[in-house]
């Protein structure tokens, strides 16, 4: 064997070594690997050669093979680490004649093994511990735009300082030359994704990276290696999926058009681009049916608000901090034939980039995948280099859309970021604005309902107590936050006869516009049967018959039709300022607090009966005599109950707020409200305060009729002797008449014992009781007949009259109007 045939491509280096352990053979290789000549070497011990520990047997052992690490010495003095293999060189009858030893640095490989890392579609590259390129392949060449001669012995930062940075800075990823560095310092591998943009490219890539140290026998690290492979299609949909699913959760959340807008923005700000701008038709603000969609004949231009503007930077280039939806959306114009007038006219998207995108297209998810004009839609993008002007490299515009109607006006724009925008960025912006405009939509539906439910219940509320006498009121109503539907709460407060006054408040079922109509239903119904002068206990008796009507009007007609909510609370009281007596039921509602004139807390001790629209289930009334200038709250459970706190702490801290020292009850109303509710609400909440007035006993005057109808005329003069001590004069030939119609009647028709009353508030009532439970009723006379017109006659002399039934009978009243007329003294209070 010649060393020509055992030698193989420099710098691999064959060494013949005699049985005595001397150099006899020396190639070309060695000369070239370690500088010494065939001269230097032949005839040498090979220890000679040596620099540090070899593999054992080495090199001793003749008859068997030895391979492994060594120090070698370069003739310049510095040490070459190498592998070495060495076998036994044998003669005729196969005697060893000494060693043929193969050297190869230790960052060689065979040849095979070259040709296939070169040819390897991955990029893969070695480099010193000081991130000097040791070795690069084709494909790596490819990559960074460089050849291994071009590279090999220059530091990683010099080729690549683009490398040497974020392309997210403010992400706080890691630059990947300090990655590579951490392995060479640490030992430890890596694996990451690295985000980076060629050199004279306009879009970014994205690597998966392995990073490993390379170690010597001894576990030293000598090198650093590193693969990677082109992952940006799948990166980049990973993304769009992240920020898809981001949108799914981040736009919708509430039912408010302004806040979804900008919850559009936010979520595209910055994962997806710089800049957002959110324009709105005025209709769809107002929660109002989106006006025609312009068409592109138009001449004049299109006039939206902006709802939402985002930026990743604001006006100063800061970091924008966390968006603040706007308060008052600005109006913008869009002028005719721009590109956002004409998305809206044909309803089609329009990507505007400022370089031709195939410009730099390889390096997007693939060669010649953002080129391919296939892959964009038609008419897209348009290469528009003045929008460079405005700051921007690029802008998608897309109309919003929902159930075919047209909204407004979505622009996705990059300022910073270079990279142009792609087709599949076109879809993703698509996606976002379609999704977002489902949001707008369901918020305009919801606050157009939620405004007709508001005006709905407004307008069945009182607009303005009514005036009267017994007690002084003042009431105040909020409707729920604006994440919630208008609720059914509502009060009333009814004149009654005889100077009394009905407080009523309750609290519908459900909320929207069902439990808005059922309000109006049962505060028309209440005023009904308040008109007929029931009994508290009775008339809760009548209205919760009245609710089960309700749900049976309510039942479906098919299996696809849902049946609404039905069912209410409420709360009658009557006042009677002659008798200061205060009678109450409940129907499941909560019970007044009632505050006497001295600051203490008069205990109201009645049993709520069931809600309205249980059935079958009876009503209690309790009666319980109030000093004059006592306070009545009727409340619903919103002012009291909320998340944070339960009822009965709620009506404790209500009670802390009612001050009867309070000189007027609007203040106190509005303190009570501010007080007790919470700012994000989910209930509506009224409150009725009252403060009790006493009639002046002086005011009042009755009577015992004896059933005689010769008692007649004594009732007509003790009427009219009293309504001119009261100087009242010019009332005094009515009352007459009616005291002598409405006792006679009780005297033929009714039942001992008989009572006149008469009572001076701001109308002289007259009242007629009696032990018969049966009502008289108006009946038209003919012309021969000898009664029947005493009603009629009561009916026309006076401003009303009517029926009231009591526990021992019935009270006929009529009242005649004390309004003063013009340049006539009113007449003198009737309460002290």
């Amino acid at each position: 064997m010649t060393i020509a045939d055992a030698q193989d491509d420099a710098p691999t280096a064959v060494v013949v070594v005699d049985p005595d352990g001397r150099v006899s053979g020396w190639s070309e290789g060695g000369s070239r690997l370690l500088g010494w000549t065939a001269e230097d070497t032949v005839g040498r011990p090979v220890a000679d050669l040596l620099a540090g520990p070899v593999p054992p047997g080495f090199p001793e052992s003749h008859d068997a093979d030895v391979s492994g690490p060594v120090a070698l010495r370069h003739r310049d003095g510095h040490t070459v680490d190498s592998v070495i293999t060495a076998q036994p060189l044998r003669g005729p009858q196969g005697l060893v004649q000494g060693q043929v030893v193969t050297v190869q640095r230790w960052d060689r490989r065979p040849v095979i093994a070259d040709r296939a890392f070169e040819q390897c579609p991955f990029a893969l590259g070695v480099y010193d511990p000081e991130l000097r390129f040791l070795w690069i392949n084709a494909s790596s060449g490819r990559v960074i735009a460089h050849t291994e001669e071009q590279v090999v012995g220059k530091k990683y930062r010099e080729v690549l300082p683009e490398f040497d940075r974020s392309l997210f800075p403010e992400r706080d990823d890691q630059p990947y030359i300090d990655k590579v560095a951490e392995v060479a310092r640490t030992g430890v591998p890596a694996r990451l994704i690295t985000v980076f943009r060629p050199l004279g490219s306009n879009y970014a890539n994205a690597w998966a990276t392995s990073i490993w140290p390379v170690r010597d026998a001894e576990g030293t690290v000598r090198a650093v290696a590193n693969w990677g492979f082109d992952m940006s299609a799948e990166y980049w949909a990973r993304q769009r999926l992240l920020i898809l699913n981001e949108a799914t959760t981040g736009i919708g959340r509430t039912l408010d058009v302004v806040g979804t807008a900008q919850e559009l923005a936010t979520t595209s700000v910055p994962g997806f681009t710089d800049l957002v701008t959110v324009d709105l038709f005025d209709e769809v603000l107002r929660g109002e049916e989106p006006p025609s969609p312009p068409t592109t004949s138009r001449d004049e231009p299109l006039t939206l608000s902006r709802a939402a503007r985002y930026g990743a930077k604001d006006d100063a280039g800061r970091p924008a901090g966390p968006a603040v939806p706007v308060p008052m959306p600005m109006p913008v114009t869009h002028a005719v034939r721009s590109v956002a007038a004409t998305c809206m006219a044909t309803g089609r998207s329009t990507v505007e980039l400022a370089v031709d995108p195939g410009v730099g297209g390889e390096w997007a998810f693939g060669p010649g995948l953002a080129s391919d004009p296939a892959h964009w839609p038609p008419g897209n993008p348009v290469v528009d280099k003045g929008i460079t002007a405005e700051g921007l490299t690029g802008r998608i515009t897309v109309p919003l859309r929902a159930r075919g109607a047209l909204l407004g006006v979505v622009t996705f724009s990059r300022l910073d970021r270079p990279e142009s925008f792609t087709a599949d960025d076109l879809i993703l912006a698509e996606q976002l604005a379609a999704k977002a405009a489902v949001a707008i939509d369901n918020a305009r539906r919801y606050v157009h309902q939620s405004t007709t439910a508001l005006t709905l219940q407004r307008s069945l509320l009182p607009q303005r107590l009514p005036h009267q006498e017994a007690v002084e009121v003042a009431s105040h109503y909020l409707p729920a936050g604006i994440d919630a539907e208008v609720g059914g709460d509502w009060f009333d407060v009814i004149p009654l006869s005889g100077a009394r006054v009905a407080l009523i408040i309750g609290d519908v079922v459900g909320h929207g516009l069902h439990a808005s109509a059922t309000m109006g239903r049962l505060r028309t119904a209440v005023r009904t049967l308040a008109d007929v002068d029931l009994p508290p206990d009775e008339l809760l008796t009548h209205l919760d018959d009245l609710v089960l009507h309700f749900a049976s009007d309510l039942q479906p007609t098919s299996h696809f039709q849902t049946t609404a909510e039905t069912g209410a609370t409420c709360l009658y009281t009557v006042y009677d300022p002659v008798s200061r007596r205060l009678t109450l039921a409940s129907a499941g509602h909560p019970l007044p607090l009632v505050i006497a004139p001295d600051g203490t807390r008069i205990p109201v001790s009645a049993q709520p009966g069931p809600p309205l629209g249980i059935g079958g289930l009876p009503f209690e009334a309790t009666e319980l005599e109030l000093p004059e200038g006592s306070l009545l709250a009727l409340y619903t459970d919103g002012l009291v109950e909320n998340r944070e706190r339960d009822v009965d702490q709620g009506i404790a801290e209500l009670q802390g707020l009612l001050d009867h020292r309070a000189p007027s009850l609007e203040a106190l109303s509005d303190t009570v409200m501010e007080a007790m509710l919470a700012e994000h609400r989910t209930d509506d909440a009224a409150v009725l305060l009252a403060r009790t007035r006493a009639l002046d006993p002086q005011h009042v005057a009755d009577w015992d009729v004896e059933p005689d109808v010769a008692e007649v005329s004594r009732a007509r003069q003790f009427a009219v002797d009293q309504v001119e001590a009261w100087g009242l004069e010019e009332t005094a030939f009515v009352t007459e008449l009616v005291v002598s119609e409405l006792v006679t009647n009780a005297i033929r028709y009714g039942e001992p014992p008989i009572r006149l009353r008469l009572i001076r508030d701001t109308a002289l009532i007259c009242e007629v009781s009696d032990s018969s439970s049966t009502a008289p009723h108006l009946r038209r006379a003919r012309a021969f007949d000898e009664g029947g017109r005493g009603l009629l006659l009561v009916a026309q002399l006076t401003q009303g009259w009517g029926t009231r039934h009591t526990p021992h009978g019935k009270t006929i009243w009529c009242a005649q109007s004390l309004a003063p007329t013009s340049g006539e003294t009113p007449p003198p209070p009737p309460f002290e």
